[in-house]
C-alpha cells in the first residue's frame, strides 16, 4: 500500500505460516531500489517467524503493490530484486495492489474499490482482461480517497474564508480539526504543510477527525464532504459499467427479479466510515440507472493472502484455499426497488439465490 504493506509465507496447505509488517512500497514514492529493500526485510521477518532460514528462496511471490500499474517498471522491480536481493524468492509476479484483493475472493476475477490515503477501482474479467478507473495519484485524482476528503475539507475552508466560494455549512468545527492535526493556526501556517513539508500520509491522516466529527457530534460540512467521497467511488463503479463481463455476474436476488449480480471488495480505511458514505454512493448508483443488483464485500483476512494465490495460479502450484472465509458482505444493494441491506454476513451465499 502507500502507507504501510504486509508479507505472508504459505505453506503448501494453504495456511498461513509467517507473516510481516512494513512501510510504504509504493515505488512512486520511494523508488524501485527503496521498494525492493523493504521487501527484502519484510521476507527475512516472516521467514524468521516461518522457521526458514533467511536465504532459503520462496518458490513464488506474489507482488501486489500500490503504484505498480505498469508493465515496464513492474518488471523492472522484478530484475532489480532477482539481482540484488537473490534469496528472496525463485519468481515473482509484480502487480497493482487491486489485483491482490480481487484474488482473495475469487479466482474468475471481479471488481474492487480501494479507497484508503489514496483511491483505486480496477475490474478484472474471467478472461483475465483488467479495466481501471482512477489510482492516478493525489496530483490527479484520488477521489474518495483520505487524501481527497481531507483535502476538500481544507479548501473548502480557504476557499470560504477568501470569500471565493462560501461554505453552505459552518466552517468553524472543521477548521478548529485543522488546527489541531497540523498544529497551525493561521490559513498560512498551513502552507509549508501543503508544499514545504507535504506528506500525502500526514494530510490523509486528517481524515480520521472528520470522520469522528461527523459520526459523534453530526457536523453537517463533515457529513457532507464523506457523502462526496461515497458518491465518487459509486462513479467509478459506474464508469466500468460497460466493461462487465457477462461471465462475471451471477443470478441476481430472488426479491427483486434482477437478473444480475456483481460482487466488489471495499478495501481501505474510508470504507470504516461506510454509514457516512452510504447515502451517496446508493444516490450516484440511482442517478446513473447502475443495472446490476451489488454485494460490497470486506476482507476479513490480508490482501496478501490474495497475492499469494495469484502467484500460486500463475505458476501453477498448488495451493487449497476457502474462499468463503476470507470476507464479509457488508452491504447489499438492490436494483429492483433501489432498496439496500447491510445484514451480510461471512460466505458466497449470505443473502440466497434464486
Amino acid at each position: 500500500g502507500a502507507t504501510h504493506s504486509t508479507l505472508v509465507i504459505c505453506d503448501e496447505a494453504g495456511q498461513i505460516v509467517g507473516r510481516a509488517k512494513g512501510p510504504s512500497t509504493n515505488h512512486w514514492a520511494v523508488g524501485i531500489p527503496g521498494v525492493a529493500e523493504r521487501i527484502d526485510a519484510m521476507a527475512r521477518a516472516a521467514k524468521a517467524e516461518a522457521n526458514l532460514p533467511a536465504d532459503q528462496q520462496l518458490t513464488a511471490v506474489g507482488l501486489c503493490l500500490s503504484g505498480a500499474e505498469a508493465e515496464e517498471t513492474n518488471r523492472e522491480l522484478e530484475t532489480y530484486l532477482h539481482t540484488h536481493y537473490p534469496t528472496v524468492a525463485e519468481r515473482y509476479v509484480v502487480c497493482s495492489d487491486t489485483v491482490g484483493s480481487i484474488q482473495a475472493v475469487s479466482s474468475l476475477g471481479g471488481m474492487v474499490i480501494i479507497a484508503g490515503t489514496g483511491s483505486n477501482t480496477l475490474l478484472r474479467n474471467p478472461d483475465g482482461s483488467t479495466h481501471g478507473c482512477g489510482g492516478w495519484g493525489h496530483m490527479i485524482g484520488d477521489e474518495g480517497g483520505a487524501w481527497w476528503i481531507a483535502r476538500n475539507a481544507i479548501k473548502t475552508v480557504f476557499d470560504h474564508r477568501d470569500n471565493l466560494k462560501r461554505s453552505k455549512y459552518p466552517i468553524e468545527r472543521v477548521w478548529q480539526l485543522i488546527q489541531e492535526h497540523f498544529g497551525v493556526r493561521t490559513l498560512h501556517d498551513l502552507l509549508d504543510h501543503s508544499y514545504g513539508r507535504f506528506c500525502k500520509t500526514a494530510y490523509a491522516g486528517l481524515c480520521a477527525k472528520l470522520a469522528s466529527a461527523a459520526l459523534d457530534e453530526r457536523d453537517p460540512l463533515c457529513r457532507k464532504l464523506f457523502d462526496e467521497a461515497g458518491q465518487s467511488l459509486a462513479r467509478s463503479v459506474c464508469a466500468l459499467q460497460d466493461k462487465i463481463s457477462p461471465d462475471l455476474l451471477r443470478p441476481g436476488t430472488c426479491t427483486t427479479g434482477s437478473s444480475s449480480l456483481l460482487d466488489i471488495v471495499c478495501v481501505g480505511s474510508v470504507w470504516l466510515s461506510w454509514d457516512l458514505l452510504r447515502e451517496g454512493f446508493v444516490a450516484e448508483l440511482r442517478q446513473q440507472g447502475f443495472p446490476h443488483d451489488l454485494r460490497l464485500l470486506r476482507l476479513t483476512t490480508t490482501m496478501a493472502l490474495g497475492a499469494a494465490y495469484l502467484a500460486a495460479d500463475t505458476y501453477k502450484l498448488s495451493l487449497p484455499r476457502d474462499y468463503t472465509g476470507n470476507y464479509d458482505v457488508f452491504y447489499t444493494y438492490r436494483v429492483a426497488s433501489g432498496n439496500a441491506n447491510g445484514n451480510g454476513t461471512a460466505g458466497h451465499d449470505t443473502n440466497g439465490r434464486c
